[in-house]
């Protein structure tokens, strides 16, 4: 017997949900029964995915946010609850991942990364938090990587960004569990994305992606699907002694 998801609709947040990740993320929790927020930088791609969404049969509005500006985080979360009510599971997928060498790394390259990848995703939780806690449940999921655990060249802000977040998760659990809140991280490694595919052809993936083939144990490169599987899992209501983990989604290519 397959369990519902959750007992009753939730309202979800996905962040970066115009592309990649973040848009098998949407679909897959709308297909599961949540009412979705896709939120991008973006507001055509975001408008895109939210219509395939709904062409399907799924609950999706579509908002233009930019994770980094406080402003249009509380502006796009409001829009949010506007269409389907209070936000009862946020994914923070939003992010950037630029490969510089360290010693050309400025000041505004650093503080532009860590705006968008670790102070977006905690001031997303600090908008949503409240409805959770009133409402006594909560999913909180972040998009970390690899890179986190492993640390990887020329993208020492990138990797240092997504341990913040990996901490974020861990500090978030332990203060937030007493309040029927769940703050969990899922750590993607070669996935099929464009960010991926943008690293190859910039050739920081050596001499490309099937390259990497053979050295991950199972023998291909990620899905989006795969990570959106994760994600559905942790935000369920049978999920709700899972929390402060990280979950590495990368074919083995990382064992922690």
């Amino acid at each position: 017997m397959t369990l519902p998801a959750w007992d009753g609709p939730r309202t979800a947040v996905v962040t970066g949900a115009g592309s990649g990740l973040g848009t098998a993320i949407a679909h897959r929790l709308a297909a599961e029964g949540a009412q979705v927020g896709v939120t991008d930088v973006n507001p055509d791609t975001a408008a895109s995915v939210a219509s395939a969404i709904v062409d399907t049969g799924g609950s999706a509005v579509a908002v233009a946010m930019d994770v980094s500006h406080w402003p249009s985080i509380e502006a796009g979360m409001n829009e949010v609850r506007a269409a389907f009510g209070p936000i009862a599971i946020l994914i923070n997928n939003a992010g950037i991942s630029p490969f510089e060498k360290f010693l050309d790394i400025d000041g505004d390259a650093f503080d532009r990364v860590m705006a968008v990848n670790l102070r977006g995703p905690f001031q997303c939780c600090q908008a949503v938090v409240p409805d959770m806690v009133e409402a006594q449940w909560g999913r909180i999921v972040n998009i970390a990587s690899s890179s986190a655990q492993t640390g990887n060249a020329r993208q020492t802000h990138y990797s240092a960004s997504k341990g913040g977040l990996i901490s974020l998760t861990r500090s978030l659990a332990k203060e937030l569990g007493r309040k029927g809140i769940t703050v969990n991280t899922v750590s993607p490694s070669f996935i099929e994305t464009p960010s991926l595919h943008a690293a190859a052809e910039s050739g920081n993936l050596g001499t490309g992606i099937d390259q990497h083939i053979p050295t991950t144990p199972v023998r291909r490169v990620g899905r989006p699907e795969d990570i959106a599987a994760a994600v559905a899992h942790l935000v369920r209501d049978e999920a709700d002694y899972v929390t402060g983990q990280v979950f590495g989604v990368n074919g083995g290519r990382v064992i922690v």
